[in-house]
């Protein structure tokens, strides 16, 4: 039986031996109407860390759910491709993030996306990059919290994904300038933005009704 506060090996080398070769998941969504008065608390060590990256998967799995069933109304046929396959990539991290949590996972939350106006191009898109780069910053933050190696390679995995996303959302935004190579969120370094759950959590919350709690992540 799997440990409460373990996750399974198997699933996790099964999932990061993919490489940028994401499976099409189900295109039918969990329910995310759960009452608004229930908190979801991360947890602590390693499941807090996965806990918190499952929160943003489920996020932009819903974003851009609801961006292609209600698709802007000049959306071009290269919009739509690229929309889809970030939908399905986002919807395996979440539902990979879910499996492998077990029942250490946060509820499905209750998600709200009123500031977007998804007939609007501009609008989704800049919801899109943001989001995406987010992520990225996320993904490099949560790094140094995760102990286990191979929870590490997953997540390097998953980061790598959100930055390719991130890439092909500023090219459809601006094509052939400099920011679909990062111009804003490299720094001089070379390096993508980290930010720790502290500072992340804050600029997710007014897209999520559920309260999201992590109280002894940093």
């Amino acid at each position: 039986m799997q440990s409460k506060t373990s996750l399974s090996r198997r699933h996790l080398l099964k999932w990061a031996g993919a490489g940028t070769t994401v499976a099409i998941a189900s295109a039918v969504l969990p329910n995310f109407g759960i009452s608004a008065a229930l908190a979801a608390e991360l947890g602590d060590g390693d499941i807090g860390v996965l806990n918190y990256a499952y929160a943003l998967e489920q996020l932009e799995a819903a974003f851009y759910t609801q961006a292609l069933e209600n698709p802007f109304g000049n959306m071009q046929v290269n919009d739509q491709r690229i929309l889809q396959q970030i939908r399905d990539h986002e919807i395996a991290h979440r539902d990979f993030l879910k499996r492998a949590l077990g029942s250490n996972a946060i509820p499905a939350l209750e998600v709200d996306f009123s500031a977007v106006d998804f007939s609007s191009r501009a609008s989704v898109l800049g919801t899109a990059d943001v989001f995406e780069n987010l992520g990225v910053a996320a993904y490099n933050g949560a790094g140094q919290l995760i102990s286990t190696p191979d929870y590490l390679v997953a997540a390097g995995s998953i980061v790598s994904v959100e930055a390719r996303h991130a890439a092909a959302i500023a090219d459809l935004l601006r094509p052939f300038s400099a920011e679909a190579a990062g111009r804003g969120n490299v720094d001089h370094k070379g390096l993508d933005k980290a930010l720790l759950p502290s500072m992340v959590l804050p600029k997710a919350a007014p897209f999520i009704v559920t309260e999201v709690t992590a109280a002894t992540l940093p």
